[in-house]
């Protein structure tokens, strides 16, 4: 170049240009629409929307996978959804829940789509029955609970509401409408967390693919004259700490008609068990990768939402981790035979205590505050041995932690068992 001291002016100018092309390019980018992954929706769908086939217009893999569940009465070794009658399969439950409404029927849980026929079918409804028993059977409830409050929706009666719960369990009860995001929709599952000092609005969506199963899936209770739909996990979500916290309520949820015992129905602690440090709940495993693996329909990978028991499809489910599915199911089978022969001597034990501490009640001679150790003895043991039962994977969402709370549940009947024995000497 004939005049070096150009070239310095000519290099700021290069650079000031390109510089300044680059900064347009980043601002035409930043003002450009987001992207959105996959089909693009066909319709926009309302908040809290109840009907799930308006939402089945734009996933309707996810909708169509949704719909199985009315059809899918499989029944497994322990469980499934054929609608069997657990009175019938095990008699000894007449006598754990004489003087309560599930000695009248305790059916199988069918699929999702099934829950509200089932839940008006049962022989357990009276005129009594408080609207609370529709908090996990309906896609209505979301849009209920935004418009009325849930303490307005727990004070109405069963019959009040049924006119206004119009649809089974669905996409309402997940997902937030348009992003389908997960999202906690029960507001008793987010006073119970925000209780222990957890905002589920920051758990990770992997997470969240379990914490939206406890919407539903947990040991709850009505509160005492008002039904009001409450999660005991203030002492922590464990067997022991629920126990401490009704105690400190004071909640019991029926008199035993032939021990005399205040005894707590669990209900199907599903999360409790499984977040309980299991070897699946430490390693990341979520409630959808199992129940909900995913599939393919063509080119397009999605959830199933035929919800069910792994043990149905354990090449989809079992081996997305696991290489030898034959033997996984034979470890699965094995498990739950333990945890059932376990529960069955547990079983076992309770109806003997219950026999012993009716029989030294009716004496008019025996100590009565041996009959009480042995009535609250009986409680504690009976609580345990249904946080077991009423839970789904009869054992398997957490084996070591199921063994543990059967052999506690058991200790305490063959207690309960000697301090009625004892009573009447």
């Amino acid at each position: 170049m004939k005049n070096p001291k150009l070239v310095p002016i000519i290099l700021t100018v290069i650079i000031v240009v390109l510089a300044a092309a680059i900064i347009g390019i980043l601002i035409f980018m930043k003002n450009q629409p987001i992207e959105k992954r996959g089909v693009q929706p066909l319709v926009e769908i309302a908040a809290m929307e109840p009907d799930s086939s308006k939402w089945g217009l734009n996933f309707p893999n996810q909708y169509t996978t949704l719909l199985l569940t009315e059809t899918n009465q499989m029944r497994t070794t322990f469980g499934g959804s054929e609608p069997v009658e657990k009175l019938d399969v095990d008699p000894r439950l007449r006598t754990l829940f004489a003087g309560y409404s599930f000695s009248k029927g305790y059916s199988e849980d069918r699929g999702h789509m099934n829950s509200l026929t089932d839940v008006r079918n049962t022989p357990r409804l009276s005129d009594a029955t408080p609207g609370t028993c529709y908090s996990c059977k309906s896609s209505s409830n979301p849009s209920l609970w935004a418009e009325m409050g849930m303490a307005t929706y727990d004070a109405m009666k069963f019959t009040e509401l049924t006119a206004r719960v119009t649809e089974p369990i669905g996409c309402a009860n997940c997902h937030e409408a348009n992003t389908m995001r997960l999202v906690v929709t029960n507001p008793a599952l987010e006073e119970a967390l925000a209780e222990q000092g957890l905002d589920w609005t920051k758990f990770t969506r992997q997470e969240m693919r379990t914490v939206v199963c406890a919407n539903c899936h947990v040991e709850y209770y009505f509160q005492k004259d008002t039904n009001y739909l409450t999660f005991p996990w203030d002492n922590g979500t464990r067997i022991e700490g629920i126990m401490d916290y009704y105690a400190e309520v004071g909640h019991t949820d029926w008199t035993h008609a032939d021990s005399g015992a205040p005894i707590i129905k669990m209900q199907h602690p599903d999360y409790e068990l499984f977040s309980a440090g299991s070897t699946h709940f430490n390693a990341g495993v979520a409630c959808a990768d199992c129940h909900m693996p995913y599939t393919r329909d063509g080119a397009v990978k999605f959830s199933t939402h035929n919800v069910m028991s792994p043990l149905l499809r354990p090449s989809e489910t079992c081996g997305a981790c696991h290489t030898d599915v034959d033997y996984v199911v034979e470890r699965v089978t094995e498990i739950q035979g333990q945890v059932w022969a376990t529960m069955e001597n547990c079983e076992n034990a309770l109806v003997d205590a219950i026999a012993a501490i009716k029989t030294a009640a009716e004496d008019p001679n025996a100590d009565a505050a041996l009959i009480d150790e042995a009535r609250q003895l009986h409680r504690q043991s009976q609580a345990r041995w249904d946080f077991i039962a009423a839970e789904n994977s009869m054992g398997f969402h957490n084996p070591e932690e199921a063994l543990r709370i059967l052999a506690v549940a058991t200790d305490f009947a063959r207690q309960a068992q000697i301090k009625a024995i004892e009573a009447v000497k």
